[in-house]
């Protein structure tokens, strides 16, 4: 199950982009994953500590984050004959990013968007 969430790199990232949703699992300041089976909102806070600990989401989170904050859609094509590509879209239809390269899994495509959209996200809030 550990591969539906994103990348320990990626979670510090979208925290410093401040994410903020509640999270099923987190990550200590090793980078690794833990569980609580506290059923109250404790994850929806895991962020408030980057010593401490700081939320896992999962990608689908980590992609409707970005819809919701952002604005910022995606696609990924392709297939495992010939690989797989993505592009990022602005709310209006632009493309914002177009990945040429061709990646042999969906899950490398879905990874490598995902960066993407952390360093676009980033120069925004530079602007």
């Amino acid at each position: 199950m550990e591969k539906e969430f994103i990348p320990y790199e990626q979670a510090l990232a979208l925290k410093e982009l401040g994410f903020d949703e509640p999270c099923l699992q987190a990550y200590d300041k090793n980078g690794m994953l833990y569980y609580s089976h506290r059923t109250d909102k404790l994850f929806t806070f895991l962020n408030s500590n980057l010593s401490t600990q700081c939320s896992a989401p999962l990608y689908q989170q980590a992609f409707r984050w970005f819809r919701e904050k952002h604005e910022a859609y995606y696609t990924i094509e392709g297939s495992k004959r010939h690989g797989f590509a993505f592009c990022i879209y602005s709310e209006n239809d632009d493309i914002v990013e177009e990945v040429s390269l061709v990646y042999p899994t969906h899950e490398q495509a879905e990874f490598e968007c995902l960066k993407k959209l952390i360093e676009i996200a980033k120069k925004q809030i530079r602007l």
